[in-house]
């Protein structure tokens, strides 16, 4: 038998949720009557509209609590689970010394017109992220970092000039799908420019990634929110170096 929970709000197994929306309709009473609406039909009931702002003349934010009768089965929940060994800086540096006797090699960008670094720069920068530092701070990497709204062809170019070993793209900007649609024109030249068993690792990252779309989007790797500096040198040492002892 599956093991079921439910929604936690005010007591144990409740099914309270809270959820947020923009409707595209001024703020007034009619507007909130519209979200509770809305709210009924996700399967929200009783739905309270707890908050309501204008976002505009056009627009209005709003906050809804209510019950759900939906049930998780946890058993059938499936995620991408880590599939290599989270290594220490002193481990990543020793095995790539010891085994590729050489720098690995990294370039990072956001592509298209993405200018949200901060995701790039927790990965990259040696003042890192959540207490890790970034891989500049990695003896066993040499890093180019490229910043912002680079072009996909300026990419290409410069990880065919520094030899890079693996190129990572950070995406924030999600509107019309523009993470996707980005992502798939980098594969695509990356495909056109290098032959199969020179082309350099591809990965990309995100708040909205789908970590499991990573063979249809034509990418090596995705890696979703929170995700450290410890844990990209890990998977670069494990796909790049291999698994071989220190």
């Amino acid at each position: 038998m599956s093991r079921v929970i439910r929604p936690y709000g005010d007591a144990t197994g409740d099914g309270m949720v809270q959820v947020s929306f923009t409707l595209p309709i001024p703020h007034d009473k009619r507007a909130e009557g519209a979200a509770a609406q809305l709210a009924a039909k996700m399967g929200i009931d009783p739905a309270l509209v707890v908050h309501a702002k204008a976002m505009g003349p056009d627009f209005t934010f709003f906050v809804v609590y209510g019950r759900v009768n939906h049930l998780v089965e946890l058993d059938k929940v499936v995620v991408l689970e880590r599939d290599f060994p989270l290594l220490t800086p002193k481990e990543v540096n020793a095995r790539i010394k010891k085994q590729l006797r050489r720098p690995l090699v990294v370039v990072g960008a956001c592509i298209g017109t993405d200018a949200h670094t901060v995701g790039i720069d927790a990965i990259l920068n040696i003042k890192g992220f959540a207490g890790e530092k970034g891989l500049e701070y990695y003896a066993g990497f040499e890093v180019h970092n490229l910043g912002a709204q680079v072009p996909v062809p300026e990419l290409v170019e410069a990880a065919g000039r520094v030899k890079a070993d693996a190129v990572l793209v950070s995406q924030v900007v999600t509107q019309r799908d523009a993470h996707l649609h980005n992502t798939e024109e980098m594969t695509a030249a990356f495909r056109e420019a290098f032959p199969r068993a020179r082309r350099p690792l591809l990965v990309v990252g995100g708040p909205r990634f789908d970590e499991s779309m990573a063979e249809q989007l034509g990418v090596d790797r995705i890696f979703g929110r929170g995700t450290t500096p410890a844990e990209v040198a890990s998977y670069l040492v494990h796909r790049i170096v291999g698994a071989g002892s220190a």
